[in-house]
């Protein structure tokens, strides 16, 4: 199935080219919608060599997979024993971080294979991961974002996330820090139980901007309190093409970044 929506981001800065003057809005233009599977609680995604590589959640049922994007097909998995929630995953080079929940664990594996080569442990809950190139950028479902060095996976450094929310003028700490995405120099985040995204200036903590998603939720998971909620982005840099999806979601939409037409009012 092929739908075509357009979404104004209030601040949001371009990500076509790094040496481009940013302007301050930018569209998001689903260029199609796609299968996933609606038994994946989705709690790590990420994009890589065509495939989008994805981590699975709940006791029993957590798992890593490498997906087909345009066909939802799971071309490769592996299941975590049932002892372990599995949360964020990231790559770096050729090995995949996966965290979990409350266990402490972050398992390593080897890309290719899925072979498991490595653990480490950490403290507190694990929620969202990503890689600036650097570190690997941890979230907890605080507002705190924790910067760890791949390797040794000691800890860096904390930032501490705070913004003004749409239809307020108070900037408060941004809590809730769920799925992460590193995208052109910022950390994307869902926020748990929200329809939002918001773009965090990993420096400061910084809130960028604020992405209302809320036109990208199934029907059957917007009215009353659910666990299904928007949780999953993947970038492919090549393509400015960001994946979104939820947990359970049967859809996964494919969003093309595009600036602004200043001349299209329509578009505003």
């Amino acid at each position: 199935m092929f739908r075509t929506l357009l979404f104004c981001i209030a601040g949001l800065t371009p990500l076509l080219a790094a040496e481009e003057q940013l302007p301050k809005t930018l569209s998001m233009k689903i260029t199609a919608t796609y299968r996933h599977d609606n038994k994946a609680f989705t709690q790590g995604l990420f994009y890589s060599g065509g495939f989008l590589y994805e981590s699975t959640g709940n006791y029993g049922a957590s798992t890593l997979r490498q997906v087909e994007p345009k066909t939802g097909q799971v071309r490769k998995r592996v299941s975590l024993p049932k002892q372990f929630f599995a949360e964020g995953a990231a790559l770096v080079d050729d090995k995949i971080y996966q965290l979990t929940w409350q266990e402490g664990y972050c398992f390593v594996y080897d890309k290719e294979t899925f072979q498991l080569t490595q653990q480490h442990r950490y403290r507190g809950e694990g929620w969202g991961l990503t890689f600036d190139g650097t570190h690997l950028i941890l979230s907890d479902g605080s507002d705190t974002l924790t910067f760890y060095e791949p390797k040794t996976f000691k800890k860096v450094r904390t930032v501490k996330v705070a913004g003004t929310p749409p239809a307020t003028k108070k900037t408060q700490p941004v809590k809730n820090l769920n799925e992460l995405e590193y995208i052109r120099g910022e950390v994307w985040a869902n926020i748990w139980h929200s329809h939002f995204i918001v773009r965090i200036d990993p420096k400061t903590g910084s809130v960028n901007g604020w992405i209302d998603c809320a036109g990208f939720v199934p029907e059957e998971f917007k009215a009353g309190q659910t666990e299904n909620v928007l949780n999953g982005i993947a970038f492919d840099a090549a393509t400015d093409t960001v994946y979104v999806t939820g947990k359970n979601w049967a859809v996964l939409y494919e969003i093309k970044l595009e600036q602004r037409d200043s001349h299209n009012p329509a578009r505003e």
